[in-house]
């Protein structure tokens, strides 16, 4: 009987290696050319005939699109290393373009801000709803198409680094592909941390609408938000009061709210208190994990202590991980 001799594990792992090289380069490539098209249709329909007709001023498409022609000859430029199969050089030389990424990540607020301050105007709505119509953007709208370049940031990440892991040690683009993946991995960070910086001046300008009075002006300034809901405040003595908290990396405050019937502030909440958390002890009197009903946190400062309950325990155990986030940042 015929054998095919004995198994070699080296080379059947590098079979497999050579298989998931092969399917991830595949997709990388797919769907390059599809991000690339993407790129081409917003740039051709959009930026260059709001150009062209001088709608937006160059400072406008700007604040609109970012460095979105860029990003767009970057991915032209890496398309002909791929299909090339040019793919360790490509890649490293597509690295050095990352940083317009970057500056994409930080425009992308003031990009959103402006946009939708341009489609209040009936005659730029009408341009935009007139250019989403055409086929080629088979019924995608300008706000799905403008984050297209911090997700294909994040598909990058994924595939070069699959690429990279299933690449050996001895193949001539491995050095090349493991420097790419690095810095596609570290960009990766940079731009995710400035997506955290703007969702939470999102919550900080959000909370500040919610609180009137002279004593709430820059209460949310500079401050980093973990979380907020209704808690009763049990006193020395009477029945428990809700409050609405908000909780800070730096602050715990503690406020009231207005009757929906004022004339000016209807809705709103007025601060009572404001709590460093850098003096505060926390100590969960029960309510523990595991338990049914409520629970009950005791928070001491130096000149006032605070016991706060809920009935959810589920709620209160994720404030108790809160606020312990908050104490220990300020004790390390």
């Amino acid at each position: 009987m015929w054998s095919s001799g004995p198994r070699c594990p080296v080379r059947e792992q590098r079979a497999r290696w050579e298989r998931k090289r092969g399917r991830t380069a595949l997709e990388l490539l797919e769907t390059e050319q599809r991000y690339e098209k993407q790129l081409g249709l917003v740039a051709q329909y959009f930026l260059c005939i709001l150009r062209a007709k001088g709608t937006l001023r160059p400072a406008e498409l700007q604040a609109v699109f970012g460095p979105w022609e860029s990003i767009h000859a970057a991915s032209q430029k890496l398309l002909l290393h791929l299909e090339a199969g040019n793919w360790g050089a490509g890649l490293e030389r597509f690295c050095h373009h990352l940083e317009l990424y970057t500056c994409f990540a930080a425009n992308e607020e003031q990009s959103r801000a402006t946009l939708q301050k341009w489609l209040r105007k009936k005659h730029f709505r009408k341009f935009v709803q007139l250019q989403e119509g055409r086929p080629e953007f088979g019924g995608l709208r300008l706000l799905d198409l403008l984050p297209l370049p911090l997700k294909r940031l994040q598909q990058y990440e994924n595939l070069v680094v699959a690429l990279a892991e299933n690449t050996g040690p001895d193949s001539s683009d491995y050095q090349q592909l493991t420097r790419a993946a690095e810095k596609l991995s570290e960009v990766t960070q940079q731009v995710s941390a400035i997506g955290r910086e703007h969702e939470n001046g999102r919550q900080l300008h959000r909370i500040q609408t919610l609180l009137s009075g002279h004593r709430a002006k820059g209460l949310t300034k500079g401050r980093w938000f973990l979380r907020q809901g209704w808690l009763l405040v049990v006193p020395p003595k009477g029945e428990p009061k809700s409050r609405m908290f908000f909780l800070f990396s730096d602050a715990l405050l503690m406020a009231k709210p207005r009757s929906v019937l004022h004339i000016l502030h209807g809705g709103t909440f007025v601060c009572q208190a404001l709590y460093p958390m850098a003096q505060c002890q926390l100590q969960r009197i029960f309510g523990h994990s595991g338990a049914t009903g409520g629970g009950l946190l005791s928070l001491s400062f130096p000149h006032e202590k605070l016991l706060l309950m809920s009935t959810d325990q589920e709620a209160l155990s994720h404030w108790y991980h809160s606020l312990t986030i908050a104490i220990s940042s300020h004790t390390r």
